[in-house]
């Protein structure tokens, strides 16, 4: 058996456990997206948002590119943004970003790896506008893992500077931006930063 086949097998075994524990389990879903939350986290497969958090099909609209990283010319993930807050109006955006990244790990270094390499710059512009701090870390795991953060705090930020973000605060309390970390060796979540609706932003980036 391909290894493709076995997941079509495996997802007849899913969706049949589903319907034995709720008969009404895919009627609610395919009628009802009511998601509180937005996630922007890694194509990482080791990080899948659903099961580190606990919670179901539904719950949580998600958004994942390599990285985590929040670009303002990405028009797909601003693309999500926009639904994600005016359509789905959800409560929270989460910028999600685990330690031991390999898209971080590669902007560290000095390798090219082809169309990737202008993904990575972001990624490279971050650690250049905090190098004074990366640069006097002796322990590349370290420097690594604070880059990790430092990329999440960024995301978390590139959203604010959004028109999308700022309109939404006007008419509505909502959404409050989360940066988190994932932590593969024992898997758990680590709050870095929030942004609260209404909060300050530099006069550069505001929005009339």
């Amino acid at each position: 058996m391909n290894s493709h086949e076995k997941l079509l097998l495996e997802n007849r075994a899913w969706a049949s456990i589903q319907l034995e524990r709720d008969p009404d389990y895919f009627n609610r879903l395919e009628h009802v997206q009511t998601p509180e939350f937005l996630w922007i986290g890694c194509s990482d497969s080791r990080v899948p948002a659903n099961e580190i958090t606990n919670t179901q099909p539904g719950e949580i609209f998600v958004h994942r590119n390599i990285a985590n990283v929040v670009d303002h010319t990405d028009l797909n993930m601003m693309s999500v943004v926009q639904y994600a807050v005016e359509v789905l109006k959800v409560k929270h955006v989460i910028v999600c970003g685990h330690y031991g990244c390999g898209g971080v790990k590669a902007a560290m270094g000095n390798s090219s790896f082809g169309l990737i390499d202008n993904w990575l710059r972001n990624i490279k512009d971050t650690y250049w506008a905090n190098r004074n701090e990366l640069d006097w870390m002796t322990d590349p795991a370290a420097r690594a893992d604070r880059l990790t953060e430092l990329n999440v705090i960024h995301g978390v930020q590139n959203l604010v500077k959004t028109s999308i973000i700022q309109n939404t605060w006007k008419n509505a309390q909502r959404p409050v931006l989360h940066g988190w970390v994932y932590r593969l060796s024992d898997g758990i979540l680590h709050d870095l930063c929030k942004i609260e609706p209404g909060s300050n932003i530099e006069k550069i980036y505001r929005f009339e």
